[in-house]
């Protein structure tokens, strides 16, 4: 299948977080309304369905709904890519022209895993290829081996990167050895993007185009402004924001996980609420740790940019 793509994926995307209400189902209404507030931001888009949206915790009908949701209150002028990714090809492939139909730029895919033993290279080249094949707009690889126990080396995406629909990496390894060769190896159009907030500016540094960072749900322009400066030369701040991100940065992904994001949302003003179970709320003593921590990357973020 031949796409057509004429907008540049860059920039500093948040993967958006899926909002519940008390009896666990989807708060469409908060959900819309945390658009609406990314809409007044400095993100180039966001991603409905990543993993700090809680996707594999979702139905089929709740994850079209999600999509639809984000893709009438989304302004126009930023990019909406869903996470379509699912064990079984078939459904992988249904999902992402379902969301395309509604109107999504792009399409992210996470490697299957359940059959870890099964996922060779050879096997993950031929599923992605079946998906860049049979999708109606561009594909992203997703690369999350800390959730999925499988990493994409760069000889795989390499290979990947020579399909005319697939069009960039999310790669959340934290190697950063492993993403220089991605770049190194890969068409100087192929959009590879930091998958958190820790490597963000070396990415860039090394020649990537932006972020999906957890942390952009909560200082979304304080992530932007590290992009922008970098591409405006200010290296020096851009590193001083860099170093500045990185205990909030872990404290919503690796330490506190999706019930810290969330709670960090609600303290900055976005609606947060509690992941779905299995998954569990942060606790009194988390949030007002993260309370401090959210406090001191705002002073970095005025000393450096003054406001």
């Amino acid at each position: 299948m031949k796409v057509i793509y004429l907008k540049k994926v860059e920039g500093i995307f948040a993967p958006i977080a899926t909002i519940f209400d008390e009896a666990g189902d989807l708060d469409l209404e908060s959900f819309c309304d945390n658009v609406r507030k990314f809409n007044e931001t400095k993100l180039s888009g966001l991603v409905v369905l990543g993993s700090n949206g809680e996707f594999p915790l979702l139905s089929y009908r709740e994850k079209m709904a999600l999509v639809k949701s984000a893709k009438e209150t989304l302004d126009r002028d930023k990019l909406l890519i869903a996470g379509t990714g699912c064990e079984s090809l078939r459904e992988t492939i249904m999902l992402s022209n379902e969301s395309a139909d509604i109107g999504v730029d792009a399409i992210l895919v996470v490697t299957p895993s359940y059959y870890k033993s099964d996922m060779t290279d050879e096997a993950l080249e031929r599923y992605f290829t079946t998906i860049a094949d049979g999708c109606k707009v561009p594909v992203m690889l997703y690369n999350m081996p800390r959730n999925t126990g499988i990493n994409m080396g760069p000889s795989l995406v390499a290979r990947l990167a020579k399909h005319p629909n697939i069009i960039g990496i999310k790669d959340s390894s934290g190697n950063i050895s492993q993403i220089a060769e991605i770049i190194a190896k890969c068409p100087n159009d192929f959009a590879v993007f930091a998958g958190s907030g820790s490597f963000l500016l070396p990415t860039l540094m090394l020649g990537g185009v932006g972020g999906t960072l957890a942390v952009a749900n909560v200082l979304p322009d304080y992530c932007a402004a590290i992009h922008d400066l970098y591409k405006e030369g200010d290296l020096d701040k851009a590193r001083k924001l860099q170093l500045g991100l990185l205990e909030l940065n872990a404290a919503v992904t690796t330490r506190y996980g999706i019930g810290g994001m969330k709670a960090a949302m609600e303290i900055v003003g976005f609606h947060g609420g509690s992941p779905r179970l299995p998954i569990l709320p942060a606790s009194g003593a988390v949030k007002e740790e993260i309370s401090k921590i959210i406090v001191d990357a705002l002073k970095v973020f005025s000393e450096v940019c003054g406001s």
